[in-house]
């Protein structure tokens, strides 16, 4: 159906510009009016001419200003004029403050959201001992507004009216802003904004002041950063300022795995160092369950998936074809190269035709150098691999090999700048027994290997060597894992670390710490010109271990870890 629109008169405003710094083609050119450049009949056509690079800047002039464009008509005028003396005529910035404008209303075309009416109380303001408001955020008819030392709420569209006896009732009223509550507790968001991160009906957010991690729900403010990461917080958020120069928190709420992640970071310039920790906090078990190796300049979650951004670019997290624990293609820390010249000026007596770049050793993006070793285990002394393609490492990306004697030229084949994953806990049973640790074992998938393992110290003895104190504690050498440790003698296949039994990968725990004062020490065997201990376990009422991702097993890919167990005996009070 066909509407029709009563237009009372109709008005037309158009734009010219005045050139006056234009005179040719012609003497007297430049007085006449320019088009834009964008619209206009040509000035071969009859037209106005269009300005060139000559043309003076901010001299345009209304062409059109008469009600029907008639001749002789009304022209439009400015209307009433309203002029109001103002004492006080300076501006001022009230940082604990909340203003809010006139109504929107797009069904009746109403728009006055640029209408500020001194004549209404459209200020509300909360206690200035508080600090700045930080961060306002709306949730159904409340408003959370987050100082720097408080959290509060503002009642929104109502207001909370009290009777004689003290009873309170919210009833509706013409309020746009009504009573400000704040919330128990004197926690605020300092000057951090960007920690601020909600899922559902939680709020997460930091307080440097406090050097907390806090949570806003239903139940009102939980420091979440107590659970068994008080002193952590504490030396962290209270350390981001180095030199005078403030650090950042940043925050976001992973949806893909339901918690939320921090990272707080040093400040970052020339002369001070930006050291950085990322972690998350979970729900489902009440605790701090990752530490993670990026370092985000922003963090959010977009439908199902989570994301963040570093250096202007967008990164999807736990995506199936990534490498694992890559993050932002930061470098080359190892690589499998194939090599596509092996003879050509290569010094090497017997070029090798493949090989592994293990470690890195100096640089970063297109000055990376890396440890070459040849097939078969062999370090080639003095060697290095270059890869020029700063700091965006591909599979097929070419590299050099360079001795004394000369270069050649090789190909990645396959990444391996996967930062390994580390877990460190404390094996603690039968609290008050003394106890000789003797295995450790682990349900999961191939590729974990033990870091450390080691016991309490037993306190602080006097060395009379040396009249000087030490602690005493109990260590054992690297655990590989299986096949790390997988090697052949006599036609025999043995494991030098984890082996495989009953479905659980199992080691023994070898001690490798010397003997103290009164304690018996390891029995050495000597075989074929090698020393071997024999002794097996470490002694200790509880002990802490270190497991981590292996550089050798299925780099880059996925590697499970279900549950750690040992076996111990005790020592009958010795």
């Amino acid at each position: 159906m066909a509407a029709i629109i009563e237009v009372k008169y109709f008005n037309t405003f158009l734009l010219k510009k005045v050139n006056k710094a234009q005179t040719t083609p012609s003497p007297g050119y430049g007085n006449i009016p320019v088009w834009n450049g964008s619209m206009g009949i040509p000035a071969a056509k009859g037209g106005y001419p269009r300005p060139n690079g000559n043309a003076v800047p901010n001299n345009w002039v209304i062409e059109e200003s008469r009600i029907n464009g008639g001749y002789n008509n009304t022209t439009v005028s400015f209307g009433a004029k309203a002029y109001l003396v103002e004492e006080e005529p300076n501006g001022t910035r009230r940082g604990n403050s909340l203003i809010y404008s006139g109504i929107f209303n797009s069904r009746t075309g109403i728009n006055n959201t640029n209408v500020f009416s001194v004549a209404d109380d459209i200020v509300k303001s909360v206690d200035p001992a508080n600090g700045l408001i930080q961060k306002l955020y709306a949730e159904d008819t409340n408003l959370n507004i987050f100082q720097e030392l408080k959290i509060s709420k503002a009642l929104i569209d109502k207001d909370a009216i009290y009777s004689a006896e003290g009873g309170g009732t919210v009833t509706s009223a013409n309020l746009v802003i009504g009573a400000i509550q704040p919330y128990l507790g004197k926690f605020g968001i300092s000057k951090d904004p960007t920690s601020f991160a909600i899922y559902g009906q939680n709020k997460y957010f930091s307080d440097r002041n406090n050097n907390v991690i806090l949570r806003l729900s239903q139940s009102g403010l939980d420091e979440i950063s107590s659970a068994n990461m008080i002193d952590y917080f504490r030396d962290t958020l209270g350390s981001l300022t180095v030199a005078g120069v403030e650090g950042k928190i940043l925050g976001g709420y992973d949806i893909y795995n339901k918690q939320y992640v921090v990272s707080t970071q040093e400040p970052n310039n020339n002369t001070i160092d930006s050291g950085y920790d990322t972690l998350a906090y979970d729900e489902l078990v009440k605790g701090w369950t990752s530490f993670f190796s990026y370092k985000p300049d922003q963090m959010f979650s977009l439908g199902n998936q989570f994301y963040s951004l570093n250096s202007g670019k967008l990164y999807q997290h736990y995506s199936q074809s990534a490498t694992r624990n890559v993050f932002y293609s930061d470098g080359v820390s190892g690589s499998a190269l194939t090599a596509t010249n092996p003879t050509a000026g290569t010094g090497y007596a017997t070029p090798p035709s493949t090989g592994v770049a293990t470690a890195a050793t100096s640089g970063s993006g297109s000055g990376m150098k890396v440890t070459f070793t040849q097939a078969g285990g062999v370090v080639q002394a003095n060697t290095i691999a270059i890869v020029d393609k700063g700091d965006n490492y591909q599979v097929g990306d070419t590299g050099t090999i360079t001795t004394g004697n000369g270069a050649a030229t090789y190909v990645i084949a396959t990444i391996n700048n996967s930062t390994p994953t580390s877990i460190t806990f404390v094996f603690n049973p039968s609290v008050a027994a003394s106890k000789n640790f003797k295995t450790v074992s682990y349900e999961g998938s191939n590729g974990w290997q033990v870091n450390s393992f080691v016991s309490d110290t037993v306190g602080r003895n006097l060395n009379f060597s040396n009249n000087n104190w030490v602690n005493s504690e109990d260590t054992t050498t690297q655990v590989y894992s299986y096949t790390q440790g997988a090697y052949v003698q006599s036609g025999v296949q043995y494991y030098a670390g984890f082996n495989r039994k009953e479905n659980l990968y199992v080691a023994n725990l070898i001690n490798n710490s010397p003997a103290t004062n009164g304690e018996v020490g390891n029995i050495q065997i000597n075989a074929g010109g090698v020393s071997y201990n024999t002794m097996s376990g470490i002694k200790g009422f509880y002990a802490t271990v270190t497991i981590s991702t292996d550089a050798v097993t299925n780099l880059g890919g996925e590697k499970e870890l279900f549950a750690v167990s040992t076996e111990y005996v005790a020592n009958n009070g010795y």
